[in-house]
């Protein structure tokens, strides 16, 4: 019997745990789910609850609106910039990391999250217990370990083959890829693509970086 449950748990044969919480860090129906949240007493993941957000999203210029929403490069400028500013300040204060994941799901429990896995458990543990005191862009930071440490099973297969046909309102990650030329500015070549299902096994990220002059620190 303890054989059969340890293989259905987090699955949706397991009645008792909620998989969704348990693949993605997040439940559409938050603590009103009929079906167990465990939230972890340490893991290397952290959660950024809602930190990320986007121009999409804050457009009320109905002038704007009409002319088709914010241009494309604008929205990728301003993702890059906020990517950089995250990636750097967590290793520089925390501790080398091995992922970085920004959402940009419209659903009310994924919105704007942001998922970072340290290389160590100790140094995500302090991450947390330092960024739930902390404002980022006068808003405060709502930081939590989260049960993630497979993103290939968080992340949506269709959103990254360009067939997801639930958009935005998908109850698995759609990971923003951050452009190129940040990633190689940071020295990080191994995450921040946007891509998991389809890119096979998990790899480690580069724990060095490269400085970056002149960036805006809003913390």
């Amino acid at each position: 019997m303890a054989e059969f449950l340890a293989s259905i748990f987090g699955t949706e044969k397991d009645r008792v745990n909620c998989p969704f919480y348990f693949k993605t860090g997040a439940c559409t129906h938050g603590d009103r789910c009929s079906r167990q949240h465990n939230r972890p007493t340490y893991s290397q993941t952290v959660l950024l609850n809602h930190m990320y957000r986007s121009p999409i999203n804050l457009t009320v210029n109905p002038e704007m609106q009409r002319q088709g929403g914010v241009p494309e490069d604008q929205i990728q400028s301003h993702f890059d910039d906020f990517f950089e500013d995250i990636y750097v300040e967590m290793v520089d204060k925390y501790g080398p990391i091995e992922e970085l994941n920004i959402c940009e799901n419209l659903g009310d429990h994924l919105v704007g999250n942001i998922y970072i896995m340290f290389k160590k458990e100790e140094d995500a543990q302090k991450a947390v217990e330092a960024l739930n005191n902390r404002w980022y862009n006068s808003m405060p930071i709502y930081a939590e370990l989260s049960p993630v440490t497979d993103f290939r099973e968080a992340c949506c297969r269709q959103y990254e083959t360009s067939e997801c046909t639930r958009g935005g309102y998908c109850n698995f990650l759609h990971v923003k890829a951050a452009s190129k030329e940040v990633r190689h500015k940071l020295g990080v070549d191994t995450f921040g693509k946007g891509r998991h299902v389809m890119a096979g096994s998990r790899k480690s990220g580069s724990s060095g970086r490269r400085s970056s002059p002149g960036r805006r620190r809003r913390y």
